[in-house]
């Protein structure tokens, strides 16, 4: 398992790729695509070996829709796995809530959600995206 990505959910990909990139330099970009299981389009942004992720509703009933309107920000950390449904029962295993069953996502990977209930840490919504 290794991190893949650091999720943000924006309002506009294209305003705050413009906000970013006056400030960070990025190795790679991507043009925004979208992911029609999540309702969004997404934008990657290569830092070294982590990508950043711009998610950006597209339609009301997006899962991150509410998430955007309340100002956005950080929303989740992905991983890469080789076994999507193995990584995502260790962690119900663990206590952990699937909010997204594997589905495809982007790259037409499977990708999942997993909820954690952890009280100590901010960073309680967890991606896993099988590896290509």
């Amino acid at each position: 398992m290794k991190l893949h990505h650091i999720g943000i959910v924006v309002n506009n990909i294209k305003e705050s790729f413009g906000e970013l990139t006056n400030f960070l330099d990025f190795t790679e970009t991507s043009i925004p695509v979208e992911v029609k299981s999540q309702k969004v389009n997404v934008c990657f942004l290569k830092t070294s070996d982590v990508y950043i992720e711009l998610i950006e509703p597209i339609e009301d009933n997006s899962p991150v829709k509410t998430f955007s309107e309340s100002g956005g920000g950080f929303h989740h950390l992905c991983f890469e796995v080789e076994d999507i449904f193995k990584e995502v029962e260790k962690m119900v295993n663990n206590g952990g809530r699937v909010i997204v069953e594997p589905t495809k996502g982007f790259e037409d990977r499977l990708i999942a959600f997993v909820l954690l209930n952890m009280k100590n840490t901010n960073c309680n919504l967890i991606e896993f995206a099988e590896k290509k």
